[in-house]
């Protein structure tokens, strides 16, 4: 009879290994560009037990601040100006770059992140209508004097950040310089009268003629606790 071999070649077809269809290619999606500007990422230092208490506690609160920095190699300089516990900082927040990296200290790290997220972003969002991206950092440390005198600068100590130019998320660039009654105007005056308390140094455009185009905030410490704002 037919019937059997019939029923034969179907069982047979239905266990024979069948062949994987060939597989369809995918393209994989492009990663979408990180949008203007690229968060910074903090990068605590590491835990260690040569450094000083105060140092160790500044560099927790730089933690909390999302600041991002990195340690530098210890300056050995002859006289004061070796600089023992030097930082890199890259950002003052997640979304507020240091460009160049800012070599400082701790102190003054803190300091600039403190007035930069609070003041900073409320009085550019207030005047100018977008936050700040970025800063231009115009100098941090350097083995220098000061201009006309013998005494060492607060830069000679990591003690001091000089800031020249303000990017805004847009993209906008706002020179630290005078300008005409303007919104550019307020948001530099308002920066600079506040940063006072927070620093205890602060000279900018109407200070003299050697801070015409930058701020410069340091933290020397002054026998009475006063500070010098102009």
């Amino acid at each position: 009879m037919m019937l059997r071999p019939i029923l034969l070649s179907i069982a047979m077809a239905a266990i024979a290994p069948v062949s994987p269809a060939p597989a369809a290619s995918v393209t994989l999606p492009q990663e979408a560009p990180v949008p203007y500007p690229r968060p910074a990422t903090p990068r605590p230092a590491p835990a260690s037990l040569s450094l000083p208490a105060n140092e160790a506690a500044c560099r927790r609160d730089l933690d909390r601040l999302k600041v991002a920095y990195t340690p530098a190699a210890p300056v050995k300089a002859p006289g004061a100006c070796s600089l023992p516990h030097p930082l890199k900082v890259t950002a003052l927040s997640p979304h507020i770059a240091v460009a160049p990296a800012a070599i400082i200290n701790c102190q003054t790290a803190r300091a600039a992140a403190l007035l930069m997220q609070t003041t900073g972003q409320k009085t550019a969002l207030a005047h100018l209508g977008a936050p700040i991206a970025r800063i231009r950092n115009a100098s941090g440390y350097v083995c220098r004097r000061r201009n006309g005198q013998k005494r060492l600068s607060e830069h000679a100590y990591g003690n001091a950040l000089d800031i020249s130019r303000f990017t805004l998320s847009d993209g906008r660039r706002i020179d630290v310089r005078s300008y005409r009654a303007s919104a550019e105007r307020k948001f530099l005056k308002s920066i600079q009268s506040k940063a006072c308390g927070i620093f205890k140094t602060v000279l900018g455009p109407g200070s003299d003629a050697d801070h015409a185009d930058h701020f410069h905030f340091d933290m020397r410490e002054r026998s009475n606790g006063s500070t010098w704002c102009k």
